[in-house]
């Protein structure tokens, strides 16, 4: 493994997909970041990763709050002297209709969600382009080391009547994304997105030994089985290195198939 001196920031990175991208990205040499409202399970975490204080680190921070997302800026430039790459993975979701989502919770999705992600976004461009000015760094040498991953879902392309908040909160997602592409593509800053489909992950642990439940996600799933976090990890890496150096203003959906399938599978499509 050839340690790199690039430094990113992985929000939501105590468990699931975020944690997947620190793990990956300690694998391919980077020093990580892992910011989390879950103390435990960002300490342990960084503890896991075999990093050593001097390659990872965890941040408490809620991404809602302007303070704390300074404070975590602070802390990682006090740590490794910059940033190259974010990953904008912290997100909650809240049950609820146009009829009975409460405007409390509506606002709690979208306060981390949408808000958490702009205010994180913001702090790491900012010092991107601080880095990139200072340095005097070329635009086509940054396209290789800067990049921005905001982590959508396919659901800001379909949508959950009952999830109103979390699929309005994902869509978006993938406009600002867009419009970060366009704003940061004159310093060589890239920003892409991610839409995972159903991945193995804890909100999905009980689905897993719920049959019915099981069939109703395998019926629009092609591919006929959950996603791994790590398979997102993959994605995000490939986002995140110089082979994805013209890529922008994209969203990549990692989903089994399930955004090109215009009907269910049928269970005889898909069981042994």
């Amino acid at each position: 493994m050839a340690v790199s001196d690039r430094v990113a920031i992985i929000t939501g990175g105590a468990k699931g997909i975020g944690a997947a991208c620190a793990r990956r990205f300690v694998e391919e040499g980077l020093r990580v970041v892992v910011a989390d409202i879950d103390d435990d399970a960002g300490e342990a975490l960084v503890e896991t990763l075999n990093a050593g204080k001097e390659r990872a680190l965890f941040v408490s921070c809620d991404v809602s709050d302007k303070l704390a997302v300074a404070n975590l800026m602070a802390e990682t430039r006090s740590a490794f002297d910059r940033v190259d790459i974010l990953v904008n993975n912290a997100a909650t979701l809240a049950k609820g209709d146009v009829m009975d989502l409460s405007a409390s919770d509506f606002d709690a999705v979208m306060n981390v969600n949408v808000r958490g992600a702009f205010l994180v976004a913001k702090a790491a461009s900012k010092q991107m382009v601080e880095q990139i000015e200072e340095e005097q760094a070329r635009a086509e040498d940054c396209r290789k080391r800067y990049a921005i991953i905001n982590m959508s879902s396919v659901n800001a392309v379909v949508s959950l009547p009952d999830q109103l908040a979390y699929t309005m909160s994902k869509g978006a997602l993938n406009q600002m994304t867009k419009s970060m592409a366009l704003a940061l593509a004159p310093w060589g800053v890239r920003v892409n997105a991610i839409g995972p489909g159903s991945i193995n992950t804890d909100i999905l642990k009980a689905v897993a030994d719920d049959r019915d439940a099981m069939k109703r996600i395998l019926s629009r799933t092609p591919l006929n089985r959950l996603g791994d976090p790590d398979e997102i990890a993959g994605v995000a890496w490939f986002l995140a290195s110089k082979d994805a150096s013209y890529v922008t203003g994209e969203c990549i959906y990692a989903d089994g198939g399930r955004l090109a399938l215009n009907y269910t599978m049928r269970p005889e499509d898909y069981e042994d």
